[in-house]
């Protein structure tokens, strides 16, 4: 029997799962590790179905060397078939087969087949063959040694889906965190923060709150920059002339924003339940937090596409590649996290006819 057929047997005998495209990430560092490992076990194959897009000679050698029981499956264009327990469906949109290149280092070739994956997972998603996407990590370095000039993956994806405004929040444990601000340097702060982009972030909190969580009216938590929220500005005016006013202005557009409040009281608030989400304004002032509560299974989701897109919190860890000890825990949670999204989002849209090209 071919492989089509037993895939549409077992469909028509059981509830349609969310099909989720996961891109392998660079393949010098510990994505191809971390998804093998994912898919070799039973966390996911209840909550989705799956193809890899990357490079299928590195899937195989990854999945030899980890000594794991999967067979690698080919799968090609727009009209193919999802992973199954004990397999590995592989679309590789490479033109070319990687040449050799070495584990753990920087290059432009595999800088560049990480961003042809990304391409081809975000062209699939748009065109509706898959629900969502789901991306190992990216090394910052070898993308733009070969020629793609991002600071990461949150920036392409928005260029690629022409999204009027995304951003990124981190979600863990009983915490949603959306920031304002993420790699900048500390003492460059004060003159990066801007009333206009903290509007920005709680407008995206609320998007994301209601539309990928379904809570109906959010309650959002807004993060001080300075000790004491600046103590009536004996520590700083950051929250009198930009944050507070941000705060009351997204209050005048119907989301329950808080006034500025000392980030050592607002994430334990949160986590407790009091804020839905919380607006920070930088990255380890969010992040802290969130990894101490989660670390490990933290997820990075991408709010303001038109697709859904979770990645992983962590990078290619190069230290580590080959060594067969890359932790797979936050690609299994953002797998969980998408899949969750995209059956949400279907249950709340009303059925259409299916698009031509879907992948089965």
């Amino acid at each position: 029997m071919s492989t089509e057929s037993r895939s549409s047997r077992t469909r028509s005998s059981s509830p349609r799962l969310p099909l989720l495209g996961i891109t392998m990430g660079d393949p010098a560092g510990i994505g191809p590790e971390v998804i093998a490992k994912a898919l070799s076990g039973a966390h996911l194959h209840n909550v989705c179905r799956s193809i890899v897009i990357g490079s299928l000679p590195v899937m195989e050698r990854t999945i030899k060397a980890l000594k794991l029981k999967l067979d690698v499956v080919r799968v090609h264009g727009h009209g193919t078939t999802a992973s199954r327990r004990g397999t590995v469906a592989v679309l590789d949109p490479l033109e070319t087969p990687l040449r050799t290149f070495k584990p753990g280092i920087a290059a432009a070739e595999t800088g560049a087949a990480s961003v042809a994956f990304i391409k081809n997972a975000v062209e699939l998603a748009q065109i509706g063959c898959i629900d969502g996407v789901v991306t190992a990590p990216i090394n910052k370095e070898a993308i733009n040694m070969a020629g793609c000039r991002y600071p990461g993956h949150t920036e392409l994806l928005a260029d690629l889906t022409r999204a009027h405004e995304s951003g990124m929040m981190i979600v863990g444990g009983p915490l949603r965190i959306m920031f304002v601000t993420t790699h900048v340097a500390i003492r460059d702060l004060s003159l990066l923060l801007t009333q206009a982009k903290i509007e920005k972030a709680i407008r995206l909190a609320q998007l994301a709150l209601t539309t990928l969580f379904g809570i109906k009216r959010p309650r959002i938590g807004v993060a001080a920059l300075n000790p004491h929220a600046g103590e009536h500005g004996l520590f700083g005016d950051e929250e009198a002339r930009m944050i507070l006013p941000a705060a009351r202005a997204s209050r005048q557009e119907g989301i329950l924003a808080s006034d500025p409040l000392p980030a050592d009281t607002l994430f334990g608030k949160a986590a407790k339940g009091s804020f839905d989400g919380v607006v920070a304004l930088y990255h380890d002032q969010g992040l802290i937090p969130l990894k101490l509560v989660a670390f490990g299974t933290c997820v990075n989701l991408t709010v303001g596409l038109p697709i859904i897109r979770t990645s992983v919190d962590h990078g290619t860890a190069f230290d580590i590649v080959g060594q067969g000890i890359a932790d797979h825990g936050s690609l299994i949670a953002a797998v969980k996290l998408a899949a969750g999204i995209a059956r949400n989002r279907t249950a709340a849209t009303p059925t259409k006819t299916k698009r031509a090209g879907r992948v089965a």
